[in-house]
């Protein structure tokens, strides 16, 4: 009989220590639990907790920064355990790590809103050439403040092998600098070359900076990555390190993904640095996803966003102009692009109103892909009105998930997005993760942003607007092929008994804080 194969070392190690990590998470939850149970005797305990709850739940009734659909999960919680919840919620909300971790980035970012470069001139040109567009352009450079650029030329990716490609093809012709900030990082086939060319780069005097978010690789990357790659000349810091200790800030995780390469260059999608991401490692059946490169004028808001994290994480102002490339000549493009990000410290939802200006403005046709489907009301709202309106709306979702809880709760939303005339489609071939919108031939997005209250409203996230560029027929094309292997939801389809539409309404209170 063969010996079952060991696990690495390092693996086992790092399996051991989360696993204490999460064993004291749990024993930190207990002893609150504990402690309150223990002192119900003491009227004056009791009535003190009870009261606090109380009035926690008048206050996140009077908070003007939260979506509705979390103040109702909030305050369910806290009337479901309500000498534990109102406890809880102050204990995770007014620790001094949250507040300063907000007010640090919050500062990071509006300092750095000076390092875009505007052009009146050329979003004048585009509201002239877009005018069903012209709110969505002009929402983004006058409140994040989000230039629209021209001169930049696009390509769409429509699986990982296409992008890893052009990622190594781009990275050997690195002069300056390479920057890379993911949510997910894995050694493998899709890492590995990609490193060694960093590393590689790095020794002719690049300088080569990685962040990567440490619950993203909770279970992927050995300890200490951040040191093992410093040994091979490469700069890296790790994003919102995970504690064993009670704090909402964890609940706040870069699921940004972003490369760019001295300025000019840049990529952003749903394609994380991992195996799955080539269909090297089957998981949920075949993987699905896309992704985009910029090349020229739009790259350098990529290196902007970029650098504004690692002068947070590092804890040091980089003079970002410094970093500005000069183009010999000029890209020659179709259209314009409008990059932007989207941060929990700064109460703008950036993204929503992007995913909602679209949808207003669509006429013809809306083409959405999600690995994810729980939305508030206002998306709700706007996807059916869309629909009832005569507009061609499609959503893409996956049959086979890679969070089973998440789609039974997306579920939930089809019977009545259907009879509203949205047509529902899921991926048979397995998980589709892209992250897109697209409308009338004129305006797209591809990014990181699912329809989902933790990206929504919760994550650090990123994409790019495109409008009227050649790349937006790729996209379509590609949604269209991808049409041909899904199965097309119907309201039949969607029939519930009591008990099963009974936990789905449960799952969809707490959407917001799953």
């Amino acid at each position: 009989m063969a010996k079952r194969k060991r696990k690495p070392m390092w693996l086992r190690r790092l399996l051991i220590g989360r696993m204490i990590v999460a064993l004291l998470i749990l024993l930190q939850f207990v002893f609150i639990f504990l402690t309150i149970i223990n002192y119900q005797e003491l009227r004056w305990v009791k009535y003190t907790v009870t009261a606090l709850s109380t009035l926690t739940c008048f206050h996140l009734l009077t908070r003007r920064d939260l979506k509705s659909a979390f103040k109702l999960s909030l305050i369910f919680l806290i009337l479901l355990f309500p000498l534990f919840g109102g406890v809880l919620y102050c204990i995770l909300q007014y620790q001094t790590e949250n507040t300063g971790f907000r007010r640090k980035i919050a500062r990071i970012s509006k300092e750095g809103k000076k390092d875009y470069i505007h052009s009146k001139e050329t979003l004048d040109a585009a509201k002239a050439a877009l005018p069903t567009n012209g709110k969505l352009l002009t929402y983004l450079e006058r409140v994040p403040e989000f230039p629209v650029c021209q001169n930049t030329e696009t390509v769409y990716f429509a699986d990982g092998n296409e992008m890893l490609a052009s990622i190594l093809d781009e990275l050997k012709k690195a002069e300056k600098y390479i920057f890379l900030e993911f949510f997910i990082i894995e050694e493998g086939k899709f890492w590995d070359p990609i490193l060694e060319i960093l590393e590689e780069r790095a020794a002719h005097g690049v300088d080569v900076r990685i962040i990567y978010d440490d619950i993203g690789c909770l279970l992927r990357l050995p300890k200490n990555y951040a040191k093992r790659l410093a040994a091979k000349g490469i700069q890296c810091k790790v994003f919102n390190p995970f504690r064993p200790f009670l704090t909402s800030v964890q609940n706040n995780r870069d699921h940004r993904k972003i490369i760019t390469i001295d300025g000019k260059v840049a990529y952003t999608g749903g394609i994380n640095l991992a195996d799955e991401y080539l269909n090297e490692k089957v998981l949920f059946g075949k993987w699905k996803d896309n992704a985009i490169l910029l090349r020229g004028d739009g790259a350098w808001s990529f290196t902007v966003m970029f650098l504004q994290m690692w002068s947070f994480l590092s804890k040091k102002s980089d003079d970002i102009s410094a970093y500005r490339p000069t183009f010999d000549t000029v890209t020659e493009s179709r259209g314009w692009v409008q990059p932007y990000c989207d941060s929990p410290t700064d109460h703008e939802h950036v993204s929503e109103h992007v995913y909602l200006n679209i949808i207003d403005q669509a006429r013809d046709y809306l083409y959405i892909t999600t690995p994810y489907l729980t939305i508030d009301g206002t998306i709700l709202s706007a996807l059916k009105l869309c629909a009832k309106s005569g507009v061609d709306v499609r959503i893409i979702t996956p049959r086979h998930p890679d969070k089973k809880i998440v789609h039974f709760t997306s579920r939930s939303y089809y019977r009545e997005l259907i009879r509203a005339g949205v047509r529902i489609y899921e991926y048979s071939e397995g998980f589709i993760h892209a992250k897109s919108f697209i409308s009338d031939d004129q305006v797209g997005t591809v990014g990181t942003v699912n329809l989902d209250f933790r990206s929504l409203y919760l994550h650090f996230e990123c994409g790019t607007c495109l409008y009227q560029t050649d790349s937006l027929c790729d996209l379509k094309a590609d949604y269209l092929k991808t049409l041909e292997s899904c199965y097309e939801m119907t309201e039949k389809d969607c029939k519930r008994n009591f008990l099963v539409g009974l936990m789905q309404d449960i799952c969809r209170i707490f959407a917001p804080v799953m």
